[in-house]
């Protein structure tokens, strides 16, 4: 499902502040050829910054040295250039900052109103590089996405069709921004433990059934997060370290499901057996799953019990969950074929 843009293009603003410096420039070099021409005209250093600064700025002092015809033309033309480039540098300033703050009000507005509109979405908690990583991926399954993180939606820190609520996710205001009422699961990439453990609490307060999914790096805080009511628990370094482990020892198979799995068509992806399905007290074998599907039923999950490449024998049961192989379109087909009773 593609997200639409929510962020406006950082070029127009970029076109501003370039003017600003453009008119920033333009001013220093007036004061500069002003300072350097009152020199010329017999005026010390000191006096000739004060009469360029006088002059420019139309404060209305008097002139100060010997008033000559050339003292006179200079000054009318440094009052004319000088003024002007003065009032576009100070115009473009003002236009930056105000339409800076304005669009950024606005566009926060905008984005906080699709997030209102939302229901079903995940939330993730923590935009640094685990948390983008885990973000891209969600975007490639079709999710809808609102992250929660501390840095500001304009910092220029995200993509440009990130919808992101800017806060501490521990605060309670925060989460509800986000939707947490309304959100069917949230992923808690948090730098800290703590953190992670007491946004579990307070989201599974508010929802119940929302599945989370938690990020912890010591060993000790896992059982804390799934007590806290954490549906799964992940240690990045744990499986980081499990994976460098069968890279050394099996290489070539770790390079083939890595390369499978990342970059083939084909998927593993898992599907409930539906009670009025007529999937129900049938074998797998008097089904034909693989001919009429194309899948591959992987394991089968009975209650808490797996049961690793199914016989054709095997019948299934309502709540058993298919774990199959397949490309989207055979899962889709599996997951027509469940739904017909």
């Amino acid at each position: 499902m593609p997200i639409e843009p929510t962020l406006i293009n950082s070029q127009d603003s970029a076109v501003r502040w370039n003017r600003f410096r453009a008119g920033l420039g333009l001013l220093v070099l007036v004061l500069v050829s002003g300072m350097v021409g009152y020199t010329l005209l017999g005026l010390t250093w000191l006096d000739a910054i004060y009469q360029t600064v006088i002059t420019i700025s139309t404060v209305g002092y008097h002139e100060i040295g010997p008033i000559s015809t050339r003292y006179r033309v200079f000054t009318i033309l440094l009052i004319l250039f000088g003024t002007a480039t003065a009032l576009y540098t100070l115009g473009v300033l003002i236009d930056t900052m105000f339409e800076a703050r304005l669009t950024g009000h606005f566009r926060r507005r905008r984005m906080q109103k699709r997030i209102d509109r939302l229901k079903g979405h995940t939330i993730l908690c923590g935009f640094g590089q685990v948390g983008e990583a885990i973000y891209e991926e969600l975007v490639k399954s079709g999710r809808q996405v609102v992250v929660v993180d501390k840095v500001a939606p304009d910092s220029g820190h995200f993509p440009p069709e990130l919808l992101i609520v800017s806060g501490d996710a521990t605060d309670d205001e925060v989460l509800t921004r986000a939707g947490v009422d309304r959100a069917t699961g949230m992923v808690l990439a948090l730098d800290s433990d703590v953190d992670n453990l007491y946004v579990t609490l307070s989201a599974r307060s508010v929802n119940p059934n929302i599945f989370i999914l938690a990020r912890a790096t010591q060993k000790d805080t896992v059982q804390k997060l799934e007590q806290a009511g954490a549906d799964r628990v992940v240690n990045p370094h744990q499986i980081g370290g499990a994976h460098m482990a069968a890279l050394i020892s099996q290489p070539e198979a770790m390079d083939f499901l890595g390369e499978f799995l990342r970059d083939g068509d084909l998927m593993v992806s898992h599907c409930r057996v539906s009670p009025d399905s007529r999937l129900v007290g049938r074998t797998i074998g008097e089904i034909h799953i693989r001919n009429r599907t194309g899948c591959s039923i992987l394991a089968i999950r009975h209650h808490d019990t797996f049961l690793t490449n199914p016989d054709l024998d095997t019948v299934l049961g309502a709540g058993d969950l298919l774990f199959a192989l397949g490309t989207e379109g055979n899962l889709q087909q599996l997951r027509v074929l469940n739904e017909t009773g």
